[in-house]
């Protein structure tokens, strides 16, 4: 960026400065005079300086110009971008100036050389056609010659000089004019047009009468021109240096290599090898893998280091020596530290932290024996990454995780091989090298997420990492050497087991993180989410309050989850409302109460619709099992004329469309014990739908609520609305038992429901599930589906051996 701009100034300017704008001076501007608006420059008097002339109206004043004799005023406009500008769009002070030369181009544009005269303020504008004209009156310039002044002077024009010698692109006469101008007010005007400066600024001096007050100012943006200068002729002199440094460097180099080429020496080299074979030394790898080492080392002496194989066996060494071999954080095992580091910072989970507990129990009487593989399995939200870092801070050791969601080359778990450009290990041992620690605890987040295509299975390479059998001698394709990998505790995690192979889920420990009961989810709130985030949103402890009874009803009516991370967004909205109010001045400290939610988080996003679409025959209640939790489903069956078929929708799986055929075949095998006429299933078609059908649905469990379902239908006995199953059933009738039972049961909690049948043999499960989550719960055991119609459904009032075909006309509309 320049200071000064290149602009002609005339030799007698100084002169011409000090007729015009003295005080004593006898010149008089015309009462009347055209007014040239012109764009993105302001005009001061003394100097010159160019003009193109575009606009019709600028072009008709100077037709009328007559040079050397024509006075007009040159008057900066406001907004460059105005094509016409009008009186409103034109500052008020500007320059008299005559008309040096004229010149006409041949497109019809006009260029033209002005000398600035005087300054003059616009009194009126008189006219605005042809071309605008106005009455002006001649501004004075007050100058007070004292020795402020002339100081002031001395050290502008020193400044100027040295911003005219730094700037690159500044003729030499600029120099010569600045010692030739003496008069204050000229010289003002002089570094005023010439200052690289905003426009508004520059009509500040225009407007500025006080010759002191304007050098005072162009004194200020002088200096830190000066300063910008100064710093780029620094920093181009800095990379001038290092050019020529880096030159010389390359050519003393090559003589220095030819010098030693024809004394047979390479010092350089000698010293290099040195420093790598003692990083290999100070390693302490194995005395397989070092032999190894030193071999490739000696191949890298013997290659050029022109070659391209060069730098890729340079940076195979650098791998090489920079892994933990034998690096390894000490154990700090304390059972009673750890237990209240993990009831510290985790609520409930009583039967993984058992777990976590007896291993540093192990560990501590064993303390070379094989870690174990343990996997937490459980729905989003329910801490199972915040264990792994409590794990990693009870025992001492450093946390590393890597996410495997959505991985699918092998890879990124054993690396790619060196003959590859851009090759590296896999992420297992990038991790270790992070971390310098060849113990940590290393957890592998997402296991049920990993993709697999034509680039290879990474669960597959997971089996040897996974396996404390055989990863002591755990091989990467980049290193291609062993690594003992038996000293890091794995921990996976996955929100359900399905996805991953069996023969990796054989290698693992699954420890299940089950959902949270209300009560639950209630202390974790109060005792960690509510304080996270009032520290989060700026709060203090004692201007936010949350009662119980809110906590509650956000755990109820405002979250459907089995975690607690949506509750904790929740509460994080809550604070941020509060913050606000706060902020504003509007409160000093808030309770919230219940009755405030709906105006901070709206309307009630979950209520029970049991009553409502349990009403009518054929829509029965059934319980789910999904990787975020348990939920409560609805069933429903209609019969419409046809030939017997069954339709059966909803975005459900294989398993669970068997499921549906086993009920449907189920109820005609039994239907004479049903009462239900055998002609009803060879004229009528059957529609069994699953909603909400844009959720894809699978699993064996719906069995005995398809079966109730249909039976429900048949009969025309609705379900009862605060009953809710699971079980899978077979064609001889008997039900089975399933799995997610604690969800489930949570699920129908929440759900308002009061009496749950459940497989005779899921008795025994029972004693997982929490107290608070059974309470208030009838649970009712059937091991065949006859036994659960009488608990489902409503009592037949009417015995009736086949139902009208309007009643099922009904029944399909409403459960439509």
């Amino acid at each position: 960026m320049r200071l000064i701009e290149l602009i002609e100034v005339d030799p007698n300017a100084p002169a011409a400065s000090k007729k015009t704008e003295n005080e004593d001076t006898e010149f008089q501007l015309p009462e009347q005079m055209g007014i040239l608006p012109i764009r993105s420059a302001v005009a001061f008097p003394g100097t010159v300086m160019p003009l193109a002339i575009g606009r019709e109206r600028s072009k008709k004043l100077v037709s009328d110009l007559i040079p050397q004799e024509t006075i007009f005023g040159l008057v900066a406009q406001k907004d460059p971008e105005i094509d016409d500008p009008a009186e409103e769009d034109l500052y008020r002070v500007g320059t008299a100036a005559s008309v040096l030369k004229v010149i006409k181009m041949p497109r019809g544009s006009i260029n033209m050389i002005v000398h600035g005269i005087a300054r003059f303020e616009v009194i009126e504008y008189v006219a605005s056609e042809p071309y605008l004209k106005a009455r002006v009156r001649m501004l004075k310039t007050r100058t007070r010659r004292t020795k402020q002044l002339q100081a002031l002077v001395m050290s502008v024009r020193n400044t100027a000089n040295r911003v005219v010698a730094l700037s690159p692109n500044m003729p030499e006469e600029t120099s010569m004019l600045l010692e030739n101008i003496q008069d204050p007010s000229a010289l003002a005007d002089f570094l005023a047009a010439t200052l690289n400066i905003p426009l508004e600024e520059k009509q500040e001096l225009l407007e500025q009468l006080d010759t002191y007050r304007r050098l005072e100012k162009i004194s200020v943006a002088l200096a830190n021109q000066l300063e910008v200068l100064e710093l780029s002729h620094k920093i181009q002199g800095q990379v001038r240096e290092s050019i020529d440094k880096s030159q010389r460097e390359y050519f003393l180099q090559e003589e220095l290599k030819a010098i030693q080429a024809e004394l047979g020496q390479d010092d350089r080299r000698a010293e290099e090898t040195k420093e790598i074979q003692a990083q290999i030394k100070a390693a302490r790898m194995p005395k397989e893998v070092e032999a190894e080492a030193l071999r490739e080392l000696d191949r890298l002496n013997k290659m050029p280091p022109a070659s391209p194989e060069y730098s890729v066996l340079r940076t195979y060494l650098d791998w090489m020596c920079e892994l933990p071999w034998a690096k390894a954080t000490e154990d700090r095992i304390d059972i009673a530290r750890a237990r209240r580091i993990l009831n510290r910072e985790h609520y409930g989970l009583d039967k993984v932290k058992r777990r976590i507990l007896e291993f540093l129990a192990v560990r501590q009487l064993n303390p070379h024996g094989k870690s174990p593989i343990l996997c937490f399995v459980g729905p989003p939200g329910v801490g199972k990454t915040s264990l792994g870092r409590s794990i990693a801070r009870a025992m001492g050791r450093k946390f590393v995780r890597i996410s495997l969601g959505g991985i699918r080359d092998e890879a990124d778990i054993r690396g790619h091989r060196r003959t590859y450009i851009g090759a590296l290990p896999g992420r297992i041992l990038q991790e270790l090298r992070k971390c310098e620690s060849k113990n940590p605890v290393f957890m592998l987040d997402e296991m049920d997420k990993i993709g697999q295509d034509f680039r290879g299975d990474p669960a597959s390479a997971l089996l040897e990492v996974l396996d404390p059998e055989q990863n002591n001698s755990f091989t990467d394709h980049y290193l291609d050497q062993p690594f003992d990998l038996s000293d890091v505790m794995f921990i996976g995690t996955a929100n359900y087991t399905e996805p991953i192979p069996p023969a990796l889920m054989d290698r693992m420990e699954v420890l299940e993180l089950p959902g949270y009961t209300p009560l639950e989810k209630l202390q974790i709130a109060k005792k960690y989410l509510v304080v996270r985030q009032i520290q989060e949103n700026g709060l203090k402890k004692n201007q936010l309050t949350l009662r119980d009874d809110v906590l509650l009803e956000l755990i109820q009516s405002y979250t459907n989850e089995a975690g607690v991370r949506n509750l904790e967004r929740t509460i994080g909205s809550i604070c941020r409302y509060a913050a606000t109010q706060i902020a504003e001045k509007k409160r000093r400290r808030m309770t919230i109460t219940a009755k405030d939610l709906p105006a901070i988080l709206g309307p009630r996003k979950y209520e029970s619709e049991l009553a409502l679409r349990t009403a009518v025959p054929g829509v029965v209640t059934g319980l789910a099992y999904t990787p975020v939790g348990g939920e409560i489903l609805f069933v429903e069956s209609v019969m419409m004329p046809g030939k017997g078929q069954l339709l059966l929708t909803g975005q459900i799986g294989e398993v669970m469309k068997e499921s549906a055929q086993a009920a449907f075949s189920l109820v005609k095998a039994n239907s004479a014990t049903l009462k239900i006429e055998p002609q009803v299933f060879e004229k009528n078609d059957f529609h069994v739908h699953v909603p909400a059908g844009a959720v894809p649905k699978d699993g064996p469990s719906a069995g005995i609520t398809m079966f109730t379902s249909l039976v429900s239908l048949l009969t025309n006995r609705p379900a009862r609305p605060d009953v809710a199953m699971t079980g899978e059933i077979t064609l001889k009738g008997f039900v089975l038992p399933i799995g997610g039972l604690k969800e489930k049961i949570l699920a129908a909690k929440q759900a308002g429901i009061k009496t749950v049948i459940l497989p005779t043999r899921n008795a025994k499960d029972l004693a997982d599930v929490p107290k608070e989550a059974k309470s208030g719960l009838k649970m009712v055991f059937v091991s065949n589906a006859q036994e659960a119609l009488e608990t489902a459904l409503e009592p037949q009032n009417k015995p009736s051996r086949r139902p009208r075909r309007k009643t099922a006309s009904t029944t399909a509309g409403g459960a439509a």
